[in-house]
């Protein structure tokens, strides 16, 4: 088994009962944990408009992190691109780079909520379309060469040149996945994907498969990262127990975001797999249901943990992005768990996590 890499979701655990910048200040007490215990990376969402995560400026919230840790990469899951001026996010994505010590991964994505869509009047049906053009854009953008571009989208006539120049520090892009077809998308630009574990086995293995054939060259030794949700205690009963506690309000705010329950995707042909996905959504605010759901992620006693990552490891992922951050979930609480994840743990699948260890 080759070495794996962990880091964690760094996000606001939605609480009614705290503000957003309460929320806010604990994310930084999770990156001075997570920096402390030797994970990778902190990984921020991007959320508009509800209690569902809200982090709208998850490059700005990086800037914040990186200068309270210099050394501690950053990621997100994701950045969705048909909402922004490409050009604009190329002079973001380069001045980040250049003011950070660790490694930017960076997820991309199209997103999956039409609100929030309708709030930036962008039109779904070009979302697949509009994200593969913003991509391009900044990917010629961060080389630092004067580029021009006439696409469906965006016309650049005058050649222009991205400042801040680059650095000697390659930024690294993932895409999300949510279908087979997604892989394809991302093969093609040769951008390695980022999965869900929620995701059967079977799919996700059909995912690197048709995006290591579209990809080629490009997949070798790239870094394939995978989001898993954890609870982890002394028994399984008892890391089920916190689950079965704490999913259920997760789903609720997941629901109201997606506005699953009105089926928004309907007649938008490139999002007929949401639809599908997310019809037996409801279902998982009832704790009966959720058993499937904890047996995919990383819920349970150390070895069930490990025997989990082990199953996605043999899949072929070898980057662990890892959530205690569930809406709800007591600060105290989630810290505890990952610092006994990344003791007990990590350390059986990373050199740098068993030198943090024994540090």
């Amino acid at each position: 088994m080759g070495d794996v890499a962990f880091g964690f979701q760094a996000a606001p655990a939605s609480d009614v009962r705290k503000s957003d910048q309460a929320l806010y200040r604990e994310v930084m007490q999770d990156c001075a944990l997570g920096k402390k215990l030797g994970f990778d990376a902190a990984w921020l969402l991007e959320h508009h408009f509800s209690d569902y995560y809200p982090t709208p400026s998850p490059l700005l919230f990086m800037a914040h992190i990186a200068a309270a840790f210099p050394d501690l990469s950053l990621g997100t899951s994701v950045l969705v691109l048909p909402w922004y001026h490409p050009l604009r996010l190329a002079e973001e994505i380069a001045m980040l780079n250049s003011m950070t010590r660790g490694t930017l991964h960076l997820g991309i994505g199209r997103g999956t909520a039409k609100m929030e869509y309708d709030a930036y009047n962008v039109d779904m049906n070009e979302a697949r379309a509009r994200f593969a053009e913003c991509y391009g854009i900044v990917e010629k953008g961060l080389t630092g060469q004067a580029f021009t571009h006439d696409g469906r989208f965006w016309k650049i006539d005058q050649p222009i040149r991205i400042r801040p120049e680059p650095v000697d520090k390659p930024v690294r892009f993932y895409g999300a996945i949510g279908s087979p077809a997604s892989a394809e998308v991302m093969g093609d630009l040769g951008v390695p994907p980022i999965c869900l574990a929620t995701f059967p086995d079977g799919l996700l293995a059909k995912i690197l498969e048709r995006w290591r054939a579209r990809a080629g060259a490009r997949a070798e030794g790239a870094i394939l990262p995978i989001s898993v949700k954890l609870f982890i205690a002394d028994t399984d009963e008892e890391a089920r127990a916190l689950g079965r506690k704490h999913y259920p309000p997760y789903f609720e705010l997941q629901c109201t975001h997606y506005e699953a329950d009105a089926n928004p995707w309907a007649g938008i042909p490139e999002y007929a797999d949401f639809t599908r996905m997310f019809a037996n959504l409801k279902k998982m605010t009832d704790p009966a249901e959720l058993g499937p759901f904890m047996d995919s992620n990383l819920v349970g006693s150390v070895e069930t943990i490990c025997r989990r990552i082990d199953a996605l490891v043999a899949l072929g992922f070898n980057y662990f992005m890892v959530s205690c951050a569930t809406p709800g979930t007591p600060l105290e609480l989630r810290q505890q768990m990952m610092t006994r994840f990344a003791r007990e743990v990590c350390p059986r699948y990373s050199t740098a996590m068993r030198k943090a260890a024994a540090a």
